[in-house]
């Protein structure tokens, strides 16, 4: 079967998202867009050298926020324009468009965050007290130490395109470089890009026609190692540098210092499942190979299903029967943001030629939010689409309640409202069926999706970065050949002699975009605990628990992530959360096993 995809002008529109809400048109965002720098320009010739009373930053921050927001705006109009055809030439112009007037606009708002932090001491903490940007303020605070001259933190911005470039790279490399073609099995031939590899054939249940694929695309993106390579280290050198101009001890310092995170939260993740996550996960692998009936069990098997035979299909609207029934717990008012995003096509659902591939929800501060998702049929499509829509709901309930400049929680917090609704969909589908087949494939799919993806895979690029980050700081430059060891390494660590790792594995590292964002990878294994207790919770102890947890929602960003987890009745500051969430997969993998012998 061919799986050459249609071209964004052949899909249908209904299953598209619909821009509109925020730019009518593409000339009104290009006329925005162009006015931006000037609306800057006056930002700071009204404000600068003027906040020095905390009527002036109020008014100041006021003002301050609603550019930021007209910003975020057409970044994100440029970027969901962009993703869903990144092969279409005016898209392409557009996305450009935003990147050459950003740094403009951010060179002429750097002031704000230096003269505040100028401040005499009295009049910031009477600002800290007074104000409705005490999270934000408190936490610039911490940046003092760290603060450049404002005349270099001026040209740091407004070079940025130019130091952002090695994303933009990566991007073109992946999506418009790099051409798969066609590959055979048994005299049959297959067309292949990366939506198709990563949708259909990385876990299609033909080990022949799985294995070639891999082996195909292995070989592909091999081709393209040493320029990734140093597209990656010019990423890691610049974040590298920076960290020493401003100070910090490491790069992981100063990476983790936006997401309000100790250095210790962020190595017992890594180091914790590591160690007590991977003898869970070697006994699911035991189970895939078992109940798939393969001679031995190597690295591009994983993601196959334990039983490939049962696989329920879903049409989108069918979807919204499971997302409704395992969602409504969450009470009237996220029902409404759920009947929106369907109704008001706030999802783009089709596979079309150059759309990127992954999931992803995009939440512009007064609009509404946007999901990107591929929609391939699979049931497991409900739990993808419950994930984006648990960030949608988040970012509802936090933009309702919270000022932009803290709406948006911790990196370290914000895939818990997403994984937990994984989580909340694995408990309706449980609670709506007795066939033990079916419950071995929702656990199976939990397993496979939820946690492997997000305490396996992205754990597994976690461990990986880290160490990338500590070579960086002896001073190493990296290639393509140490990057590969490094992946491979880490690996190996995990999965033991359990997995035969297939030549290609190691060049997983080229495959993600969430190198170029930080230190964001492990932030999903410390989210889906937080998600994991919380439905919990919620199945549990009921209304108590889901009022905690839009309360803790509407927090948005106005506090640390281990205050918002306290309001959720979670402690993040022990280890505890994380040792029951790793005890949970066990339990888990256990009912697993059991219902594999009974059936």
């Amino acid at each position: 079967m061919s799986q050459k995809l249609p071209q964004r002008s052949e899909v249908a529109t209904a299953e598209t998202w619909d821009l509109t809400d925020l730019y009518p048109n593409t000339e009104s965002y290009e006329q925005a867009v162009k006015s931006l720098p000037q609306e800057a320009q006056a930002f700071k010739a009204q404000y600068e050298n003027q906040l020095n009373t905390v009527d002036k930053i109020e008014k100041g921050l006021n003002t301050y926020s609603r550019l930021l927001i007209e910003l975020e705006r057409a970044g994100n109009y440029a970027e969901l324009l962009h993703s869903v055809d990144t092969s279409d030439a005016e898209r392409q112009r557009l996305n450009a468009l935003f990147s050459t007037q950003y740094g403009k606009v951010l060179s002429q708002l750097t002031f704000v965050e230096s003269e505040l932090l100028n401040l005499d001491d009295a009049v910031m903490q009477q600002a800290i007290s007074e104000l409705d940007y005490s999270y934000y303020l408190s936490q610039l605070q911490k940046k003092k130490p760290y603060l450049l001259h404002p005349k270099a933190e001026e040209a740091l911005a407004s070079m940025s395109p130019a130091l952002d470039v090695p994303y933009d790279i990566y991007g073109v490399t992946k999506m418009l470089d790099i051409d798969f073609g066609q590959f055979e099995v048994d005299g049959k031939r297959y067309d292949m890009d990366y939506t198709t590899f990563e949708g259909y054939y990385e876990d299609h249940d033909d080990t022949a026609l799985r294995r070639a694929s891999f082996r195909h695309f292995s070989d592909t993106i091999k081709k393209y190692e040493h320029t990734t390579a140093a597209v990656y280290n010019a990423q890691v050198q610049r974040e590298k540098l920076e960290a020493d101009l401003r100070g910090y001890d490491s790069v992981i310092e100063y990476l983790l210092e936006e997401q309000d995170v100790t250095l210790e939260m962020y190595h017992r993740q890594i180091d914790l499942i590591m160690s007590d996550l991977a003898p869970i996960m070697r006994r699911y692998a035991k189970l895939i190979q078992q109940a798939n009936h393969l001679d031995e069990l190597r690295f591009e098997d994983l993601k196959i299903s334990i039983d490939p035979t049962f696989e329920p299909e879903i049409t989108i609207e069918e979807s919204k029967k499971y997302i409704f029934g395992a969602l409504d717990v969450l009470g009237p008012e996220y029902v409404d943001m759920l009947q929106q995003a369907y109704d008001a096509r706030w999802i783009d659902f089709p596979q079309n030629k150059g759309k990127e591939t992954g999931a992803y929800c995009a939440s512009p501060y007064a609009s509404h939010s946007y999901i990107f998702i591929s929609w391939t049929g699979k049931m497991t499509e409900a739990f993808v689409l419950a994930h984006e829509l648990g960030h949608a709901g988040h970012f509802t309930f936090a933009q309702k309640h919270q000022n932009y400049l803290q709406s948006e929680a911790s990196m370290y917090f914000v895939e818990a409202p997403s994984t937990m609704n994984e989580m909340l969909m694995l408990n309706y589908l449980f609670k709506n069926s007795n066939d033990a087949r079916f419950k071995r494939w929702a656990i199976a799919s939990i397993i496979s999706r939820t946690y492997y993806h997000n305490m396996v895979t992205h754990l597994l690029e976690a461990a990986y970065q880290r160490e990338v980050y500590q070579r960086v700081d002896q001073g190493e430059s990296l290639s393509a050949p140490t990057l590969n060891a490094i992946k491979r390494n880490v690996i190996e660590q995990f999965w033991g002699d359990t997995v035969t790792l297939t030549e290609g594995a190691e060049l997983t590292w080229m495959r993600q975009p969430h190198y170029y964002m930080g230190l964001y990878s492990y932030t999903y294994s410390a989210g889906l605990t937080i998600g994991t207790i919380m439905a919990q919770r919620i199945k549990n102890e009921g209304e108590p628990a889901v009022q905690d947890w839009l309360n803790t929602l509407s927090a948005g960003g106005s506090m640390s992530p281990v205050e918002l987890a306290q309001l959720a009745g979670i402690d993040v500051t022990t280890d505890q959360p994380l040792k029951d969430t790793i005890g949970y997969i066990g339990q888990l993998v256990d009912e697993l096993e059991s219902l594999t012998s009974e059936i």
